[in-house]
């Protein structure tokens, strides 16, 4: 397995050649293949290990644990640097330090932590709640303090534009760079120009959630980083598809008792082969003698 920190290393050297996308993976197939299809880096939601993992809403209910190997088997399944969403930390200042070294430890590049209050709801709908402001930056604090790669990137998660409005967003952003963030990650903006005033107001490595259907345009790659921002996730998109494309085809399935309509649609053996390295795996064996 590629070590955490030349993955670091990777993706800081990525940020400063321009805008880098990460599409989120639901497993470890689906990380393999968005290296495969040339993509720099990889996204890891906590929504998606809630929703694949464990078959839950996004509503706090995953453990680190459980977070550290599924982000363990996309490690060992891929090459290139990951970003991983660690919820709230997973408790107090020493929990989100324990969470830091334990992702970084199974191959992360880095993590944004949120300053919601525990449980944690999707950033893009109503009722969050925020933890007092000198309480995230001691959880920011510690768990910079435990980065073991100087080059692991440390996002500080905002949900405050929803909450307590876009200035309190931007005075906590600068809070938690304070406390030793890396970047910041300002959920939930709701127009272009509020991420372009943002990137001005909040001079750092900045992460943008282009989710869908939720508080924010669509917006290109391009057009963020124009902008100023660095990162941009694609956290449920891959998921959205492939939950899709089975509903569609058990509903074939169901009616027609055969899935000879949808083959066109499939991945073919040859391909899923390909991108496995299936064949490098068993080579042809020799005729006995």
């Amino acid at each position: 397995m590629v070590s955490s920190s030349i993955r670091s290393a990777q993706l800081r050297r990525s940020m400063l050649q321009g805008v880098v996308m990460l599409p989120g993976a639901f497993n470890a197939l689906s990380a393999k293949m968005i290296e495969r299809e040339g993509f720099g880096a990889i996204y890891v939601s906590g929504a998606v290990l809630a929703n694949s993992v464990g078959g839950l809403a996004d509503v706090g209910l995953m453990t680190l644990t459980e977070s550290r190997d599924h982000i363990a088997h996309i490690a060992n399944a891929t090459s290139i640097p990951m970003i991983a969403d660690a919820d709230t930390g997973y408790g107090g200042p020493e929990n989100a330090a324990r969470t830091v070294r334990m992702l970084e430890a199974a191959g992360v590049s880095g993590v944004h932590l949120e300053d919601q209050e525990f449980p944690k709801r999707c950033g893009h709908l109503e009722g969050k709640r925020l933890v007092p402001r000198e309480e995230f930056c001691e959880k920011i604090a510690a768990a910079a303090a435990a980065k073991a790669s100087p080059d692991f990137l440390l996002l500080a998660r905002t949900d405050a534009r929803g909450v307590e409005g876009y200035d309190a967003a931007v005075s906590r952003a600068h809070a938690y760079l304070q406390s030793g963030a890396d970047g910041v990650f300002p959920e939930a903006l709701e127009s272009r120009e509020e991420f372009a005033r943002f990137a001005k107001d909040v001079d750092t490595v900045l992460l943008a959630n282009m989710t869908e259907f939720g508080k924010t345009p669509y917006l290109t790659a391009d057009e963020f980083a124009e902008m100023g921002y660095d990162l941009v996730i694609y956290p449920v998109t891959l998921q959205r598809c492939a939950m899709k494309a089975t509903q569609e085809a058990l509903r074939a399935l169901k009616v027609e008792g055969s899935q000879r309509s949808i083959v066109g649609r499939m991945q073919t053996r040859a391909e899923l082969y390909e991108l496995l390295g299936y064949q490098a795996l068993t080579p042809t064996r020799q005729p006995a003698s």
